[in-house]
């Protein structure tokens, strides 16, 4: 195969495995609420929802490895755990709610039929696709991510050209706080750990068979994924923050985007948008659950037996919550993602790092510090400790904003930079 074909057909491959439920449904929502100040939040967008997630993918083109080799400097319980962790959650939120987010607005407005029935459908096919992992690039890269960037193109396209022109003023205190937390909720720094353990085993079943080759073939793929991210990204965000009058201040997710497409593309924009649904719910869904099956696999020494249980498990997972509604599963997931999130970031940051500049020590401090401080975030959702929780926050840099982690964190791999004779060893 050409290689400039193939660079684009894993640019658009990591692309879709990205582009899921929560990208989808966040940006217009962000874009209403922002107002004139649409461009601020996509600032702080871009930094957790394309800049964290493609160095993630670059991480692994420099690991060559697995998702455990992430936090191996740390040491291999904490590695073991966070692996576990991630994989859980991946599981067990973003899987699943992108089947209920499929039926609210793919399935519900064309069929009487219960929630249960779209996530059995979906999972089962998320299974079959699973089991066919080697070809998953060159399903996705061909055939889905096209289809997804057109129809995205001609909501934004039509949106900037028939907008009303009256933007309402934002309702966003910290709009580029703000931006950076939504970033959150798309799940992508936990996909770029695990999506990119997949694209790397995947290409061991193509022409690139050294490590360099790979890497390479990652890294301009990883360029190309997240131009796309930040042109649907602003352009969803734009859109959103154009027809901004049109919406009532408390829509939900879910209505603005399907009245976004509604008013860009009349008649037909519930169907546009039902498959483009479909399409980006499910590309996500089938990589989390390869992910996840590929690590377990791992574990079971190349266990093909364990690959397909691992797939089944995760299917019945998603079935199970997939048939709660989106606001739901939502809502679950803030106090995991203020947990887990901080620490995948400053983890996916170490891996990028020079070496001199992140040895075992500088691992163990930063994420030590990095967990210690996000604990206020994850307790103030916590009954019974979410007063004492805010009152931490208070005395934090950043607490209140949910970033009271960022400054001791930097702070701590400065100083323990400073030392090199401590550190490098």
């Amino acid at each position: 195969m050409n290689k400039t074909k193939e660079i684009w057909i894993a640019g658009f491959a990591l692309f879709s495995l990205f582009f899921g439920a929560g990208n989808l449904i966040l940006p217009p929502t962000l874009g209403l609420k922002s107002g004139e100040d649409w461009w601020i939040v996509v600032l702080g967008f871009i930094i957790t929802a394309i800049a964290i997630p493609i160095l993630a993918i670059f991480a692994h083109a420099k690991l060559q490895g697995t998702l455990y080799d992430f936090g191996k400097k740390v040491s291999p319980i904490f590695s073991t755990t966070f692996c576990f962790l991630i994989y859980i959650i991946a599981v067990a939120i973003p899987s699943p709610r992108t089947a209920a987010v499929t039926h609210e607005m793919a399935v519900q407005p064309f069929f009487d039929s219960p929630p249960i029935i779209t996530s059995i459908i979906y999972f089962v096919l998320v299974f079959v696709f699973a089991v066919n992992r080697s070809r998953i690039i060159g399903l996705i890269g061909k055939f889905l991510t096209p289809i997804i960037v057109v129809i995205l193109l001609i909501i934004i396209g039509i949106a900037f050209f028939t907008s009303p022109g009256n933007v309402q003023p934002s309702t966003f205190k910290n709009p580029f706080i703000d931006g950076i937390l939504e970033g959150y909720q798309t799940f992508d720094a936990i996909a770029g750990v695990v999506v990119g353990a997949v694209i790397i085993i995947s290409l061991d079943y193509s022409s690139h068979t050294t490590f360099t080759a790979r890497r390479t073939l990652i890294r301009k793929a990883g360029f190309i994924a997240g131009f796309g991210l930040l042109l649907i990204y602003g352009g969803l965000i734009l859109s959103g923050s154009l027809f901004s009058s049109t919406f009532a201040e408390n829509a939900s997710r879910i209505e603005v985007l399907s009245g976004l497409s509604t008013q860009t593309l009349g008649n037909l924009g519930t169907t546009f948008l039902s498959v483009l649904v479909a399409l980006a719910c499910f590309t996500t869904a089938v990589g989390i659950v390869t992910g996840t099956a590929d690590y377990i696999k791992g574990i079971f020494n190349n266990s093909k037996q364990a690959y397909l249980i691992t797939a089944a498990i995760c299917a019945v997972i998603g079935i199970i919550v997939g048939s709660y509604n989106v606001g739901f599963i939502i809502d679950v997931a803030v106090p995991a993602l203020m947990f887990v999130y901080p620490i995948t970031i400053v983890l996916i940051l170490l891996n990028i790092v020079p070496e001199k500049f992140a040895s075992k020590l500088i691992f163990r401090g930063v994420i030590l510090v990095t967990f210690i401080f996000s604990i206020p975030d994850f307790l103030v959702f916590i009954p019974g400790f979410n007063s004492m929780a805010t009152t931490l926050k208070g005395f934090i840099p950043l607490g209140e904003f949910s970033l009271g982690w960022v400054i001791p964190s930097f702070l701590v791999f400065v100083l323990l930079n400073l030392f090199p004779k401590q550190a490098n060893t």
